[in-house]
């Protein structure tokens, strides 16, 4: 059996464990399904995930061109203080930097591979956490804009990493951390526009479990730009990693606006 079409994120579904989708134009794949079984992946082109051209990927599924237009891939995406649509500023587009910047946004502690801060949309949870793959995550603030958000976030990174270290993440290599009791030391780090949202009281940590059947010991990314075919049995996924027998690991979302084909 054999699926073919242009890779985009896994899509996930937030249970015991986490379920995994590769969705493609016409077909979609669980994952799950295919664990402790072969699978090869070849790499057939390229085409981008704005424009549709089948151009060379440069970052995030987009081409060169897409990458320096586009408004959703603006600075501000990766670094969310640099927000300005809550003062009517444009980066690239005000009216699609506005739908984006002013929803609530969630800062959040997760631990994956050491405990780290962070920022995403609230109806980005707990998505963007399994995305990252984190085994536990606890929101510290919901603000209304991303900015507010940004500025937390910023204030916060002095003491929490912002990064994981994906080869601890795929390996387990997760430390004992209390996230309810690092929250609750948060109160004087935050800053004072967002002191009202602060709320370390709440019951909402979140356990995360994901389908891994074992972890490796040694990783080695897949690349298809250098290795366009792979084989290889599947052993786990996490985050938005595949884990093979062998420690090859293969992040789908690198690899967005890559056009290939899976045969089972």
């Amino acid at each position: 059996m054999t699926y073919e079409g242009v890779l985009t994120k896994m899509q996930t579904e937030f249970s015991n464990p986490i379920q995994y989708y590769l969705v493609f134009e016409n077909s979609f794949l669980n994952l799950n399904q295919l664990l402790n079984k072969s699978m090869e992946i070849n790499f057939l082109g390229y085409q981008c995930l704005n424009c549709g051209k089948k151009k060379k990927i440069f970052r995030q599924g987009f081409c060169y061109d897409c990458f320096m237009s586009s408004a959703s891939a603006g600075d501000w995406i990766m670094k969310p203080e640099l927000s300005t649509a809550h003062l009517d500023i444009e980066d690239r587009d005000l009216e699609y930097e506005k739908r984006v910047q002013l929803q609530p946004h969630i800062v959040y502690l997760a631990l994956s591979s050491e405990v780290k801060v962070g920022v995403t949309r609230k109806t980005q949870v707990p998505t963007r956490w399994i995305d990252q793959g984190a085994v536990q995550a606890i929101p510290i603030v919901e603000v209304p804009n991303r900015y507010l958000a940004g500025i937390t976030e910023v204030a916060l990174k002095n003491h929490f990493a912002d990064k994981t270290n994906w080869q601890k993440m795929l390996k387990n290599e997760v430390p004992a951390a209390d996230l309810v009791k690092e929250r609750a030391n948060l109160k004087y780090l935050i800053p004072k526009e967002v002191q009202e949202f602060y709320h370390p009281e709440k019951e909402d940590l979140y356990d995360l479990h994901f389908p891994v059947l074992e972890y490796p010991k040694k990783v080695s990314s897949l690349s298809l730009d250098k290795s366009p075919n792979f084989a290889g049995r599947l052993t786990g996924i996490k985050g938005q990693y595949l884990i093979f027998e062998d420690g090859t690991v293969f992040n789908i979302r690198t690899f967005e606006g890559y056009v290939v084909k899976i045969s089972l």
